[in-house]
């Protein structure tokens, strides 16, 4: 029996929820494809760092390259400046373990309303991928003559020819393997004459190994107000840090709720642990109160076990989600009802299994 080893950072706020419900998921899931999944939590996060003053162990990276895959909760804590909780922790990970793509599926799935009207599960249904290891994530700046008049901050995004080629390749294959062969770029080279031309010139470079893909450059205010006005017309996006992080909230809004979004922090060379999460925050307001929406980790979870080569434990879980929020009997508060974190979980579990959902 195949046995996979997964570090499981819960984080913070409703990280410890969503997360040990999505893990009686998966569990199922591998019961039911004659896998094991090994979990193995890691209490890191904003309360580590209140009792240690770091987010994480010195050593932690090197921990987890013992594991076949990260499973991420949520981080984030009022009392830890933001800047804190996500640059020693996430950021550190996603470089440090070279997962250069952040992947984040945007569908509107069945039964979920989007707050755009008239619009159903044909109408959206895009793909974002994201570069995640350069761009203006990479940390490089300061700050000068801090508290006074005079203080001056300045920001570096970098990027490298090699890093846009890679992933305007991984977005292209990933293109060519969807139905409608589409590839909209991110871009602002009307703007940042250096980086973004790049940006433009790598990728139409790229676009020459992939002639069955209609590759299409939208200036990013343009792409996001089309996702609004024209969701239909966009298929698999490509995008750099800043602008992917920006581009996939809005995808998960016009989907219904970042409670349903999932992401993964891929490492396609396959070289260090790959990490899996759903895309929302701690949510400090609900946390606690056990009516969080699971659906983004299970989703992230089923993600993962597609990573390791489980795909079809993947469409078991992903269909079981389908037909929950598509009998819409079971709804947590963000979906307009009022199940709790255990209720979702049992209906998909229950949906896994084929037995009747709980109304």
């Amino acid at each position: 029996m195949k046995n996979y080893r997964i570090a499981v950072i819960a984080g913070d706020g409703i990280g410890k929820e969503v997360v040990p419900a999505a893990i009686d998921v998966l569990n199922l899931a591998a019961e039911q494809g004659g896998f094991r999944c090994e979990f193995s939590p890691i209490p890191w996060g904003c309360d580590y760092y209140l009792e240690h003053g770091r987010m994480m162990d010195l050593d932690g990276v090197d921990r987890l390259m013992r594991f076949d895959a990260i499973y991420l909760g949520a981080i984030g804590d009022p009392r830890v400046a933001d800047h804190i909780s996500a640059r020693e922790l996430i950021l550190p990970l996603r470089q440090r373990l070279g997962q250069w793509v952040n992947l984040r599926p945007m569908r509107l799935l069945p039964g979920i309303s989007s707050p755009l009207a008239g619009r159903g599960a044909a109408d959206i249904d895009m793909i974002c991928v994201r570069e995640n290891s350069e761009g203006e994530y990479c940390g490089i700046g300061g700050r000068l003559h801090r508290g006074t008049p005079q203080e001056v901050a300045e920001q570096t995004g970098v990027f490298t020819r090699h890093g846009i080629e890679r992933i305007a390749r991984y977005a292209f294959k990933l293109a060519a393997s969807r139905p409608r062969k589409m590839l909209a770029s991110a871009t602002k080279s009307n703007a940042l004459q250096h980086a973004m031309v790049m940006w433009d010139e790598v990728v139409a470079s790229v676009a020459k190994e992939f002639p069955e893909v209609e590759l299409r450059k939208y200036h990013v205010d343009a792409l996001c107000a089309r996702m609004v006005t024209h969701p239909q017309t966009l298929d698999v996006i490509v995008a750099s840090n800043l602008f992917g992080d920006i581009i996939t909230d809005i995808g998960s809004a016009i989907s219904g709720s970042l409670g349903v979004a999932p992401g993964g922090n891929i490492n396609p060379d396959r070289t260090t642990p790959s990490m899996f999460e759903p895309i929302h925050g701690s949510a400090p307001d609900i946390a606690g109160k056990g009516i969080a929406n699971p659906i983004a980790a299970i989703w992230a979870g089923a993600m993962m076990l597609d990573h390791l080569g489980e795909r079809a434990a993947h469409d078991r879980i992903l269909s079981a989600i389908e037909s929950v929020l598509a009998d819409e009997r079971v709804k947590t508060p963000d979906l307009g009802g009022r199940a709790t974190t255990a209720d979702m979980t049992r209906a998909v579990t229950a949906a896994m299994t084929g037995s009747r959902q709980p109304a």
